[in-house]
Order: C-alpha cells, then sequence, then structure tokens
C-alpha cells in the first residue's frame, strides 16, 4: 500500500479563527487580552498570532493597534448608549428614568471593564482621528444631555447649562465606575451598588429645580 505524501493541515489550537468575520473575531480578542493583561500589552501581531491568521490578514481589517483600540472603543459606547437609553425609556423618562440611568452606567463598566478602560483610557486623544468612535462616544454623551433637556422642560432640573449638568452628573457615576473596575470598593460593597444608589439620590437633590 503506498502512503500519501501530501501533508495533512495542523489542528488549529482551541481558540484559534477558523472561518466567518475575522474583523469581529479581532475585536473580541482585544477586548480578552485587556481584561486579562491590560492594553499595554495588546498588540496586532499577538491578536492574529493567538487567532492563527497571517499578518496580511490582519491588515487588511485594522493597520494598527490604535485602529483596532478604536473599534473597541467605538463598541463600548455604542453598548452604553443602548444601555442608558433603555433604562431611561424602560422606567418611566422623569427621575424614575434618571436614576435608572445612573445604575446602569455603573453595570455597563462592571460588566464591559475592558471596553470602559478602552473607552476612557490615556490614548483616547488618538481615537478622536477616528469619525466613528467621535460619533458613538459624542452619541452615548447626547442620551445624558437630552434626559436632563426633557427634565429642565417638565421642571424637575434646575434651568442650569444642560452640558454643565451633564459634565458633573457624569463626572460622578464615572469615579464610581472607576473605583469599582480597579477593586477600590472593597467588603460588601464591592459593585458599587449602594454607593451608586447613594451617588444618584445626592445627584437628584443637587440638581433639581428647588436645589
Amino acid at each position: 500500500m503506498v502512503r500519501s505524501t501530501e501533508k495533512r493541515p495542523k489542528k488549529k489550537r482551541a481558540g484559534q479563527y477558523h472561518h466567518g468575520d475575522l474583523r469581529r473575531a479581532l475585536v473580541e480578542e482585544a477586548v480578552r487580552t485587556i481584561q486579562v493583561d491590560g492594553i499595554a500589552h495588546l498588540t496586532l501581531r499577538a491578536a492574529g498570532e493567538k487567532l492563527g491568521v497571517s499578518r496580511t490578514a490582519l491588515y487588511r481589517h485594522f493597520s494598527d493597534k490604535q485602529a483596532l483600540l478604536a473599534a473597541v472603543g467605538r463598541e463600548g459606547f455604542r453598548m452604553l448608549r443602548l444601555a442608558l437609553t433603555a433604562a431611561w425609556q424602560d422606567h418611566g423618562r422623569g427621575r424614575a428614568g434618571f436614576e435608572a440611568m445612573g445604575v446602569a452606567y455603573v453595570q455597563f463598566a462592571v460588566a464591559h471593564p475592558a471596553h470602559y478602560r478602552v473607552m476612557f483610557g490615556g490614548f483616547v486623544e488618538s481615537c478622536s482621528k477616528d469619525a466613528e468612535f467621535v460619533e458613538e462616544a459624542s452619541g452615548a454623551f447626547q442620551v445624558l444631555v437630552d434626559s436632563l433637556v426633557e427634565q429642565q422642560q417638565a421642571g424637575i432640573v434646575r434651568q442650569d447649562d444642560p452640558l454643565m449638568l451633564a459634565r458633573f452628573v457624569w463626572s460622578v457615576v464615572h469615579g464610581i465606575a472607576m473605583l469599582v473596575i480597579d477593586g477600590q470598593l472593597r467588603g460588601a460593597d464591592g459593585r458599587g451598588e449602594a454607593l451608586n444608589r447613594y451617588a444618584v439620590e445626592r445627584l437628584r437633590d443637587a440638581i433639581g429645580a428647588n436645589a
């Protein structure tokens, strides 16, 4: 019996890319790497090696690490915008919807810490050249601004500059989110739920029409 001299293809390691949407697979691999090792350890080449794809295939989708990070950031802002919108609408808008948005914001950061670090990391300035990144980031922030304007029109929130109000609110919930994902809130409130509820209540008092 003559043995075939044709080489059998090597089996791909677990987790390697097989077929389908390579761009999506690279984003997911980037998120996994950031979650485990941090942004500094992410490289486009390493992501490709883990997926078992060539450098040529990589560069068809992302020119460099910054382009890959921008894609992660865009996805994060899109998910955040949808989460905030759902919280606002599902809880009847107004005061209840606003408070639900504050809770949803921190919950998003806890559920997607890798995305969150990319969205607000020190390299964001370089991502500002990415039009889609800017659009998604602006869209997520605009949900908060619009909710405040609507509450102003209803006489619920004080008539301050809505952009300044939005930045004030964001600074509070963003601070809580960072404390949680950095593991700074130890003990029974490690996920920041009690602190977040307290902060949202105090925010309501601070920006209320009668404050």
